[in-house]
């Protein structure tokens, strides 16, 4: 049934108003996704199916809070699409501020102009500083250098915070405007993350070895032969780490420090938290190229039953990505790599590809849900 939005009746909602309050929600911008409340009531989470909203026509929707409902003094919240990459906005683009009511009975209207789209637009003030830590970074267990890049939040220099830290692979493709394929855009990404107040962290961002770049992803002997995986993980932790750590205010525990990347990045990073799960407590991992190695060796260890792993894959990104990854999240839970089946988030998108346009899309949900997901936004 599709109802007038202009001349809506308050008695098509229900006749018993003092029996709980009425959310009445109208916006310019409508599509097929559903449009769910977050608030101060269910820890800002963006996807709680006990908070979507009932759709009542074109632009045109409802929730009712309960006359049992246990409300906060203040009932704060903000309408989303189901992440905060998709957030309301203002009719200028510009972020909303919380909404609130004391109300317990009744009817609460409310109007959104504009949805954000996949975290964009940014604004420039709270792009993270990009650092060039070397050019020429040595790595010794592989006798060459590297390009190394540190991302630190907006405002890193006139603050005392320690930071979590996410060590990316592939750098190339992370910021840069000029990727041959495309960038994640993780600094605008981080950018809006920090503007909604998410979460700020430090990324470390280190470049591929380019015609290289497959033997030093590669670990151990695979159908790709034998790779230098090993000593490039070694570099990350016996030599990177302990570099960022010493020269940057970080959180150095395991807990709040993460590895990630897409593809054969992602299989090392993989690598990297199976091997060293006492330094990396949080895996982020798109598109992984298990097919490389898909009987990778899962082993139970004693400072892995914290770790968190977030999981993405594309429908459309080979025959076999998705039943690789839906396995090896099995594998993961059934060897009790992580402690709790609710410490691994499996994302996936049927019709997203293997490019970086889908792995940018997937940054900050992967970010927030890995290092901030009970965050007030």
């Amino acid at each position: 049934m599709i109802f007038d939005k202009t001349h809506f009746s308050e008695d098509l909602i229900d006749t018993k108003i003092e029996t709980g309050l009425h959310i009445i929600l109208t916006t310019d911008e409508d599509d097929f996704r559903p449009v769910y409340i977050s608030g101060n009531f269910n820890d800002w989470r963006t996807q709680d199916k006990d908070f979507m909203m009932e759709k009542m026509g074109t632009g045109l929707y409802h929730f009712k809070f309960t006359h049992d409902f246990n409300y906060p003094e203040t009932l704060l919240y903000k309408f989303t699409k189901g992440d905060w990459s998709a957030v309301e906005i203002d009719e200028n683009g510009e972020r909303t501020e919380n909404r609130s009511t004391t109300q317990h009975t009744g009817i609460q209207k409310e109007h959104v102009f504009r949805w954000r789209k996949n975290w964009l637009p940014f604004k420039p003030n709270f792009l993270p500083q990009i650092q060039l830590i070397s050019d020429e970074f040595e790595i010794p267990q592989l006798n060459t250098t590297r390009k190394v890049w540190a991302l630190l939040p907006h405002d890193y220099d006139t603050s005392n915070e320690n930071y979590p830290v996410m060590y990316l692979q592939d750098a190339q493709n992370l910021f840069n405007e000029n990727a041959e394929y495309g960038n994640w855009e993780i600094d605008k990404k981080l950018a809006v993350m920090s503007e909604y107040k998410i979460g700020k962290i430090i990324v470390i961002a280190v470049e591929h070895a380019e015609e290289d770049r497959i033997k030093e992803y590669n670990v151990g002997k695979t159908l790709l032969g034998k790779g230098q995986g090993k000593k490039y993980i070694k570099f990350l932790v016996e030599t990177l780490k302990p570099y960022v750590d010493s020269n940057f205010r970080t959180k150095k525990e395991r807990e709040f420090t993460g590895i990630g990347g897409s593809s054969m990045g992602a299989l090392v990073s993989i690598f990297s938290g199976l091997r060293y799960p006492e330094v990396f407590g949080k895996l982020m991992i798109f598109s992984p190229s298990l097919w490389v190695d898909p009987k990778i060796k899962i082993k139970n260890h004693d400072d892995s039953d914290a770790t968190k792993i977030y999981l993405y894959a594309g429908g459309d990104e080979s025959e076999t990505m998705i039943e690789h990854v839906k396995a090896f999240k099995k594998r993961v839970i059934k060897n009790e790599f992580v402690d709790d089946k609710m410490k691994i988030n499996l994302s996936i998108n049927k019709l997203g590809k293997h490019n970086e346009a889908y792995w940018s899309d997937e940054f900050p949900k992967a970010i927030e849900w890995l290092f901030f997901n009970t965050k007030d936004n």
